[in-house]
């Protein structure tokens, strides 16, 4: 069905060259008749703090990966109330825009917006995200760099926006529900399937850093808990013995610059490697000896992520980069630890539940440093280290294979679904007669795809707002 769409059979000027041709019947008209901003401010703070995150839209602050916020009250921040739209203004020219299920507050520096005229809000929300309108909103934001552009009512109002009539706005609503159910479905099946694998990459984890790669190794008890026996020549040592330095960054916020040094934040470090596209920030250069006063990075070293998310280990692979705040960096000896044996110890579950049971905080579940040198670990000698490494690697690679294709299937499925959404929602593609096929109370697929944290997490430029 999806297949089987096509152009309208008309097509009109809409008078502005960046907007294009549209639908004959559809109107064009300032986004300022179709929302109307609502200021309402919370005179006592109460209310549940909602955040909005790119892919599941204005939820409960409590709800988000990264917890975090900066805020000793909520006094003063803006009310919202289910049906209505808001705008992140710091974020406008990226397409930020959301509603949410629940009532409560939001930031100052969000914009809250009632939705007029009957308009639907789920086809308007997606109208706003379209990249033709998005570079509008780039142009008119206003700041010092794009970070810190604020896209503000009175230049937001003013700008065309093309919209169906409202009986064709409720069909093509229905129709994205229904084709974004059919997406979301397929989407899960693979994710159901990267899942197992992973699985199965911790269970090949687990057994080579607590059996090694001998069976028939005589075995002793181990102390730790969850770990239960280990080979018998196997030591049990705390993991701050097997390093030679440790750094830990907290301190002032550096200044984020649009260019620069990149900066590797708790929101880069994955289980197992740093992620340099997820989030990107730069330090200036001429800032960098006292960022890094603390150590400068190494090629092998280790990175813990000590809260906000708790447990992330990954290994410096370029020495290039500063690193933020809630990050610990290890050199390991090199008599005692290779890198990449560490990395599969302190990602395996029997570390990962020291962590856990040592973290404290209610907003922010993290680890006190005085807490790292209780964290234990079973080490074997260098050599067979390097056979365990070697082991895994080998029985991963299949499996890594398999989760990259996989990976990148979802990747074409949702930018397929962006570009599907973006054609109906500009009247590029008529879904009508697409509509009227659909069998009569079909719903959309209202199950969520499994968030990536990263995408969840605010923009790292709203945190002194939120």
């Amino acid at each position: 069905m999806i297949a089987d769409l096509k152009p309208y059979p008309e097509y009109k000027e809409s008078g502005r060259p960046w907007l294009g041709q549209v639908p004959g019947h559809w109107s064009v008209r300032r986004i300022k008749s179709v929302l109307r901003e609502a200021d309402c401010r919370s005179a006592d703070g109460s209310g549940t703090l909602l955040s909005l995150t790119r892919v599941r839209g204005l939820i409960p602050h409590k709800d988000m990966t990264d917890k975090m916020h900066s805020a000793k009250t909520l006094v003063g921040y803006k009310r919202y109330s289910t049906g209505q739209l808001v705008m992140n203004r710091m974020q406008a020219w990226s397409g930020m825009f959301g509603a949410g299920a629940t009532d409560g507050l939001v930031s100052p520096d969000y914009a809250v917006f009632d939705v007029l005229g009957g308009h639907a809000i789920k086809l308007v929300l997606e109208r706003l995200k379209t990249p033709d309108l998005v570079a509008q909103f780039a142009l008119e934001s206003k700041g010092i760099g794009s970070g810190f552009n604020r896209l503000y009512t009175d230049r937001f109002g003013p700008i065309p926006i093309s919209l169906p009539p409202l009986v064709e706005q409720a069909a093509i609503v229905r129709f994205l529900g229904w084709a974004n159910g059919r997406l979301e479905r397929a989407i899960r099946a693979k994710r159901k399937v990267i899942a197992l694998l992973n699985e199965q990459k911790q269970a090949i984890i687990h057994r080579a850093v607590t059996r090694g790669l001998d069976p028939s190794v005589p075995l002793k008890p181990s102390g730790i808990p969850w770990l239960g026996d280990i080979p018998q020549h196997w030591e049990v040592w705390s993991f701050v013995r097997c390093t030679i330095e440790r750094a830990d960054y907290r301190g002032a916020t550096p200044e984020k610059v649009e260019s620069g040094v990149f900066l590797v934040t708790a929101k880069n470090i994955r289980r197992g490697w740093i992620d340099y596209g997820s989030s990107k920030e730069y330090v200036r250069a001429s800032e960098y000896s006292k960022i890094m006063r603390r150590g400068l990075p190494r090629k092998g070293d280790v990175l813990l992520t000590m809260e906000a998310p708790l447990g992330h280990i990954a290994l410096i692979d370029r020495e290039d980069i500063a690193l933020a705040q809630r990050i610990i960096r290890f050199r390991l000896h090199p008599d005692r630890l290779l890198p990449q044996f560490a990395l599969l110890c302190l990602n395996s579950p029997y570390f990962q539940n020291q962590l856990h049971e040592r973290a404290t905080g209610s907003t922010a579940h993290g680890i006190k440093a005085s807490k790292l040198p209780q964290l234990l670990l079973a080490r074997p000698t260098i050599a067979e280290q390097k056979s365990i490494v070697a082991q895994v690697a080998y029985e991963y690679a299949p499996l890594d294979a398999t989760i990259a294709r996989l990976e990148r299937e979802i990747e074409l499925f949702r930018e397929y679904r962006t570009r599907l959404v973006a054609d109906v929602v500009t009247g590029k593609l008529d879904v009508r007669e697409a509509v009227a096929k659909l069998p009569e109370g079909t719903a959309p697929d209202t199950a969520e795809e499994p968030a990536d944290p990263i995408d969840e997490t605010e923009p790292a430029d709203e945190a002194a707002a939120v």
